[in-house]
């Protein structure tokens, strides 16, 4: 596959789902920002009644500009152009394939996940979509004073070979972006996955410093050019916000200490991009999750998570 074809100047749609696949509401966030500076407009849209549990995933009220509540429900929208970009040239999206970008934004379905995979896929045909990139962000094993890594993969060997991309060796749960990974591959959409690793002792609070990540590798592989606006200020305070907490708690300042070293070992010269991966695997395989770091519950819901950093009792 060449690659200006796929993901360098084609039309891609950019994926995000909140929830499961979302941790630090990096993707999303990574999502939003794109489809706002671009102006995108929705171009299709599921039923949520089909695939959404409401006791699961509630509608939530908004209020209107105009200073009316609303309901807003849970779904899922592929959003193209057609509305009016961002009038300030320095927050505008340039480069090869910007003015033909789509988002698709959602909330993970609670059922019928084939169905609802399908019938996307087929609106992203009839959109002409040439590549999906597929955006995630998982609870790691991550200092937050280090720049947060974002892996790589694709099941296409062509992308593997044109992007030179891992190829995932991960056996377990997975969310709905794999489910829509595999029906894109199986239409002829080729797609490239991205997940970042979103420190798991913050893991309540969004993280501006996994947008960034995820915004930087987007534009290594698409060639555009994102412009960041505000984001690397709260990526400062964010972190400046976690060393506060970190100075008051001994055990977790000596817990990122220890991630510190650990991340500084896999960075060195040494290091290669295979062993890096192999080491991603094992921190998957070892906790028995699933890729943003939740225990493995198959309904998907968050289980319990211990403070590595604190004493266990009788320790």
């Amino acid at each position: 596959m060449d690659q200006r074809a796929g993901f360098e100047g084609g039309r891609l749609l950019v994926v995000a789902f909140e929830g499961w696949n979302d941790a630090g509401e990096a993707a999303t966030g990574a999502a939003k920002l794109l489809a706002e500076r671009l102006g995108l407009v929705e171009i299709a849209a599921v039923d949520p009644e089909l695939y959404f549990d409401y006791q699961f995933t509630r509608p939530t009220v908004v209020m209107g500009d105009d200073g009316s509540r609303r309901l807003e429900w849970p779904g899922a929208a592929i959003l193209g152009p057609g509305g009016a970009p961002t009038d300030d040239v320095d927050e505008q999206v340039t480069g090869p394939g910007a003015d033909t970008l789509h988002v698709l934004l959602g909330a993970e379905p609670a059922r019928s996940w084939k169905g609802f995979a399908a019938e996307l896929v087929d609106a992203a045909l009839t959109a002409d979509i040439e590549g999906v990139v597929l955006l995630g962000a998982m609870l790691a094993d991550a200092p937050h004073t280090r720049p947060l890594s974002v892996f790589a993969s694709s099941e296409n060997r062509e992308v593997r070979d044109a992007l030179g991309v891992e190829r995932s060796s991960y056996e377990g749960p997975v969310g709905i972006l794999s489910v829509i990974a595999d029906q894109a591959e199986r239409a002829g959409i080729p797609t490239v996955s991205l997940w970042a690793s979103v420190p798991h002792y913050v893991h309540n609070a969004p993280s501006p410093k996994a947008v960034l990540a995820l915004l930087g590798k987007l534009e290594e592989l698409t060639g555009l050019s994102i412009p960041r606006g505000t984001l690397e200020t709260e990526a400062q305070a964010w972190e400046a916000g976690v060393d506060a907490l970190a100075a008051d708690d001994e055990d977790m300042a000596g817990y990122i200490t220890q991630l510190e070293q650990a991340r500084d070992a896999v960075d060195a010269p040494e290091a290669s991009g295979e062993a890096i991966a192999q080491e991603f695997e094992r921190y998957l395989r070892r906790r028995g999750e699933g890729p943003d770091g939740r225990a493995d519950g198959r309904d998907g819901r968050e289980g319990p998570r211990d403070e590595p950093w604190r004493p266990r009792d009788g320790a």
